[in-house]
């Protein structure tokens, strides 16, 4: 199979993906004491899983700490940098960072005493400001400027706030104050956000990382490419597939899109695919992994967390939008396969689909148990845990998947290496929700998008959706859903819209930031992959993901589509005029069903999916009627392969 170039490919992701310009070193003190601290780090949470032995304060201070510690002995402060030391300031940030927990463990019941009264010492101050401005270099370094600017913002906003005009004006906060509840409550650094780092998030990296060690990844590329690679267009869908398998699980869609799209890009270019096409289908599809369940980027655990719900609803809830999505992209890579007469891949070159079955399908076990318990009614800790050890059991039954002593300790190194982003962007998040509880912004956010929408449901949905684009603009899928449901949903709960609902609009909205020009950087990252143009790959990926722009007005009007009803026949219904619907959209974007669609068709097309979408009765025998005369027109015509259209790529 090609690949692109292995360098390329490192290239490509530290461009785009800060979180990739990491300190490597191949021996001596500083890997040693790198690999020391992280796997410490995992085994402390691996045990705490099973036994927790701190309370909730110091649990969420020591796994803030060592990973504020592992990004400045990992990651330089400028891009430019040596990767092959560590100077001395950074060791003297790491040690500080290690100090803000060491400090808490050390004078908690006092901390706690003088919390009570508020009245912080001056040692109190000394190690919230320490560890603030830690957490807003350390979150520069591995996750770039946009949330530290937020940060900033937000800081800026609590301590000036008798300077704001309007709505937004409030008496400002003293430094104390902001200084203390950021750093010696649970609400702001070591919040919700951080909380569920230290729990869930943590877990499911590793997870992951165990299932990567295992050859995983490498399972879920060769079980698509047996599955869809001969087929029509089969490398665009091979691309569906695996950057959906594996994109629910790693929760990055940038490290996804290179991961995946080394293999899959080069294959569409192959079989006719243009560049910029091929660089959107593997943007797209990796960005919508993140709304795969069960795991969802771990963003499924953070929800039931916030709203109280059992995960088993959530992950039921998600999968009918899910299946919509996929189904809008992978139906116009279909039909552009289909009009341009696009072959697939000579089956002698594809892996066989029982060969694979037979010699790594034992490692579905692990994820088949972890649904299990998930569904069963196992909080996801327990889950993950039982899911962790069993991959390293199962693993023993092959030896080409078989992991060693060595193999689970690089495991669990790299896993809370991978965790490293995201934890940082859970503690930088912890200071946004921290300044917008103690000044009331959340409420004034709300407000002001309630005023945009003069009392209209349908203008305060599409207000909340261009909020959730902007704040998720270059950010992780945890942050942006943590960040977003604070300041966006309380509107739509406002106008009445369920919590469920209003939190699932605001995710399938945040995520869509990465493919959503101006900053759509997984699919500026496919772009420089593909050799394709930036630009003109997200508005390709734009389109592709069609489907998911559409999906979450669907269940705020229609919320029987992600289960929030009674009425089976009207969950049924629901589900099935909305798979219509995505049918007739795809056809009518890509100008193709069983042939060539004319533009009059086309039109109907587009007229009979927003019919069809649109969730009354009357609409949809108006969908149902137009898609009956596009299906007899198309099957009245001789079926053809055309390559000639008027429909640019």
């Amino acid at each position: 199979m090609e690949k692109i170039d292995h360098n390329k490919g490192e290239e490509i992701l530290e461009k785009f993906d800060a979180e990739s310009r990491f300190r490597q070193f191949d021996r001596g003190i500083w890997k040693w004491v790198i690999s020391i601290l992280a796997i410490g780090l995992a085994l402390y949470h691996l045990i705490a899983a099973y036994s927790p032995f701190l309370d909730a304060m110091r649990n969420r201070a020591l796994h803030t700490a060592v990973i504020t510690a592992l990004v400045f002995l990992l990651y330089p402060a400028y891009r430019k940098a040596s990767r092959k030391k560590v100077p001395w300031y950074d060791v003297v940030f790491a040690l500080l960072a290690l100090s803000t927990a060491a400090y808490i463990f050390i004078d908690y019941e006092g901390i706690i005493n003088r919390m009570f009264i508020f009245s912080p010492s001056n040692a109190d101050l000394i190690f919230s400001a320490i560890l603030i401005l830690l957490v807003l270099e350390g979150g520069r370094r591995i996750t770039g400027w946009a949330l530290t600017i937020l940060c900033v913002l937000f800081l800026v906003y609590a301590y000036f706030g008798s300077s704001f005009p309007g709505i937004f004006k409030h008496s400002g906060k003293p430094l104390d104050e902001l200084l203390s509840y950021l750093y010696l409550t649970t609400e702001g650094i070591f919040g919700t956000a951080i909380a569920v780092s230290a729990s869930y998030i943590i877990l499911f990296i590793l997870f992951g990382s165990f299932l990567n060690a295992s050859g995983m990844g490498k399972f879920f590329n060769d079980i698509s490419l047996g599955l869809a690679g001969h087929t029509s267009g089969g490398p665009a869908k091979v691309a569906v597939l695996s950057s959906g398998f594996l994109g629910s699980i790693n929760g990055s869609a940038l490290a996804n899109v290179v991961t995946t799209g080394a293999f899959t890009i080069p294959m569409m270019k192959r079989v006719g695919y243009r560049p910029d096409f091929a660089g959107a289908v593997e943007a797209a599809a990796s960005v919508g992994g993140q709304v795969i369940p069960p795991v969802m980027g771990a963003v499924a655990f953070i929800m039931a967390e916030t709203l109280g719900m059992p995960y088993s609803q959530i992950a039921l809830a998600a999968i009918m939008p899910a299946i919509l999505y996929y189904l809008g992209v992978i139906l116009i890579v279909h039909f552009r396969a289909k009009r341009r007469g696009f072959t697939g891949l000579p089956k002698e070159e594809l892996p066989s689909v029982k060969n694979i079955l037979k010699n790594q399908g034992h490692l579905l076990i692990p994820i088949i148990v972890l649904i299990y318990l998930l569904f069963s009614g196992k909080t996801p800790i327990f889950s993950a845990l039982v899911a962790i050890v069993l991959s390293v059991v199962v693993s023993q039954i092959n030896k080409t998947t078989r992991m060693g002593i060595k193999d689970i300790l690089e495991a669990m190194e790299n896993g809370v290496r991978s965790a490293l982003g995201v934890a940082m962007s859970c503690a930088m998040v912890g200071i946004i929700v921290g300044v917008t509880t103690l000044t009331g912004l959340g409420g004034k956010l709300t407000q002001s998008i309630l005023i945009l929408g003069q009392g209209s449901l349908f203008l305060t949905l599409f207000f909340t959706m261009v909020a959730c684009i902007v704040m998720g603009m270059g950010l992780p899928s945890i942050p942006t859903y943590i960040i977003t449901s604070s300041m966006a949903a309380p509107a739509l709960l406002q106008m009445g819209v369920p919590a469920f609902v209003s939190h699932m609009f605001v995710f399938y909205f945040g995520i869509l930031a990465n493919i959503t020009p101006p900053v759509a950087l997984a699919a500026f990252a496919a772009a420089g992959i593909a050799d394709g143009n930036p630009n003109k790959t997200g508005l390709q990926a734009l389109r592709l993901a069609a489907a998911g722009f559409i999906v979450p007005y669907v269940f705020a009007y229609s919320p029987e589509l992600i289960l929030m009803s009674d009425n089976i026949l009207d969950i049924v219904w629901v589900s099935i005029t909305s798979i219509l619907g995505v049918i007739s959209l795809s056809a009518a974007l890509e100008g193709y069903f069983k042939t060539n669609l004319s533009w009059l068709l086309r039109i109907l097309a587009g007229t009979a999916a927003i019919t069809l979408i649109i969730p009354e009765t009357f609409t949809d025998i108006i969908g149902l009627s137009l898609l009956l005369v596009i299906v007899i027109s198309q099957f009245m015509k001789p079926s053809a392969n055309s390559t000639k259209n008027t429909v640019s790529q």
